[in-house]
């Protein structure tokens, strides 16, 4: 609601002195729309159709203007920022078609989770996380970044973001273009499999070939368990990987989330981390985060069209076009 619209008022070509809301205005809008205006005329008003002034007299901004001023800040902060980083959950990649976890319809939902002891000490329960692998492998192959990882790769090809810090173990960072070494994953790579016992690498497709082939709980050649190369709920952290993201998040200049609720830990302590050390904090996701009150910039909307208008505004920045 405007408090003072004398700065509004002119531009529709009324001295503000001479405008009143009358009650019986021609429309039937409620007069507790705008009592703003009566506190601040001066000498006799004049009538005035509300449907008119409401036509020049904006009240709230609109959502788009919010939107593009919110995507404006986020871009100047990247480009003043040194050290940036790109903080990325399930919400980006559900618009390439992987499914997230912990919302209605997510994988969650459909399936218990195999916990790391059930899957170490049951081969029923191996045969179980195959069996629910090989259902969602499909997903997982047809999956193509989309723009908002295409955004992010523009965002490091131009220089401007350093790292990014994943929790999503699809890929599809590496398969936008970004190399290896750019992308932390907090819970590990579902594109690759792992023997428990040795530690050898070998491809998801090769263990999904025996699967299909009949051999429902695939073990390596040293009779260790394969599994994909995650994190399962009771498995323990990457602790390389946990400690190189919060050394980068404690000492970067501009930290942003996109599409991560920002619940599970410790990934979650990320832009904590950030925010301790007065870093600009700026959070691309639809739902709540326990960090909306606290960051810097919040943009409630899909990440593919928002990054994309980022690295849009960055363009017109350089090219001395501010928007």
């Amino acid at each position: 609601m405007v408090t003072d619209p004398r700065p509004l008022i002119p531009h529709f070509g009324y001295p503000y002195e001479k405008i009143l809301y009358l009650e019986n205005a021609v429309d039937n809008e409620a007069p507790s729309r705008i009592p703003a205006l009566h506190r601040y005329c001066k000498i006799r008003p004049i009538h005035i159709s509300l449907k008119k002034l409401r036509s020049h007299l904006v009240l709230n901004p609109p959502e788009d203007d919010v939107l593009n001023d919110k995507i404006a800040q986020i871009a100047r902060r990247i480009l003043a920022a040194g050290r940036n980083i790109v903080f990325t959950g399930a919400g980006i990649s559900t618009e390439s078609g992987i499914s997230d976890y912990r919302s209605k319809g997510g994988i969650w939902d459909k399936f218990r989770p195999v916990y790391f002891d059930e899957f170490m000490s049951s081969k029923a329960s191996r045969i179980e996380y195959w069996r629910r692998n090989y259902e969602l492998y499909p997903d997982l192959v047809r999956a193509r970044p989309n723009p908002g990882h295409d955004a992010i790769f523009r965002l490091f090809q131009m220089g401007l973001v350093r790292t990014v810090i994943t929790q999503n173990i699809d890929g599809l960072h590496q398969e936008s273009g970004l190399p290896n070494d750019a992308v932390i994953e907090l819970h590990g790579n579902a594109r690759r499999v792992r023997c428990m016992h040795c530690g050898k690498l070998s491809s998801l497709e090769a263990a999904q070939a025996r699967v299909a082939a009949g051999d429902t709980a695939p073990e390596c050649e040293c009779s260790g368990y394969l599994k994909p190369d995650t994190i399962s709920f009771g498995q323990a952290m990457p602790i390389e990987a946990v400690q190189k993201a919060a050394s980068l998040s404690r000492n970067c200049d501009f930290f942003m989330v996109v599409g991560s609720t920002l619940l599970v830990q410790p990934a979650a302590l990320m832009p904590q981390y950030a925010k301790d050390s007065n870093a600009f904090l700026a959070i691309v996701n639809l739902s709540e985060t326990p960090y909306d009150a606290v960051c810097d910039v919040l943009i409630k909307a899909k990440a593919g069209a928002v990054l994309t208008e980022v690295v849009n505004s960055i363009k017109k920045l350089q090219a001395g076009n501010e928007p």
